[in-house]
């Protein structure tokens, strides 16, 4: 069984939503997330960082990964098209650009409006605001009003984005300007997994 460790409003979200999706049993292990003021790596799981999963001898940390090593591992062809398919490169791409373009712009928000005091980060604030609508001005653009990001079946990567909308949105930087966005986070809030995940406070 795998061992989630779990604090609310962080990406173990995205690994709690996949493993509901998939229906596997797993032990989630609750703990608080510790703002890093001088070092990272300082969350109280066995690898200093959340998400952590242990799967026997397995102990990973990065959302991204997870994701993938669970698929592989359990996913038995479910919420990923397989290798070599005409929709694999558009899952790929999608799954990674949530986490390695649309995020670090909504990261240095949170970070600046969540964590940090002082007002001499307004200028980055702004600018990282900036950046991170800039990505989803080409989300609307490329996804436009398809129902998910691979097409019309709902995927991994529809997870690793649900979860950079949801901190966007928490963060004012999804706004008017991305109506399609704003509806397929919607859709997204609507999956029952999606909901036991919100649950979790």
């Amino acid at each position: 069984m795998i061992k989630l460790h779990y604090a609310a409003r962080t990406r173990s979200a995205r690994i709690l939503w996949l493993l509901e999706e998939l229906g596997l049993p797993y032990e989630l292990v609750r703990g608080e997330f510790v703002p890093p003021a001088t070092q990272f790596f300082n969350q109280a799981t066995p690898t200093g960082k959340y998400p952590t999963i242990e799967d026997g001898d397995v102990v990973m940390f990065e959302s991204g990964a997870i994701v993938e090593y669970i698929l592989e591992r359990y996913g038995e062809g479910r919420l990923a098209p397989p290798a070599g398919s005409p929709d694999r490169a558009a899952f790929l791409q999608w799954l990674h650009f949530a986490e390695s373009t649309a995020f670090p712009p909504v990261g240095i928000v949170v970070w600046l409006s969540r964590y940090r005091e002082g007002s001499d980060g307004e200028a980055l604030l702004a600018d990282a605001l900036e950046r991170a609508r800039s990505s989803f001005d080409y989300l609307e653009k490329q996804v436009g009003d398809k129902p998910f990001l691979v097409g019309e079946e709902f995927s991994a990567a529809d997870i690793m984005m649900g979860f950079t909308l949801l901190a966007a949105q928490a963060v004012g930087a999804l706004d008017d300007r991305h109506p399609k966005m704003q509806a397929y986070l919607q859709r997204l809030l609507e999956r029952p997994a999606l909901q036991k995940v919100a649950a979790q406070r």
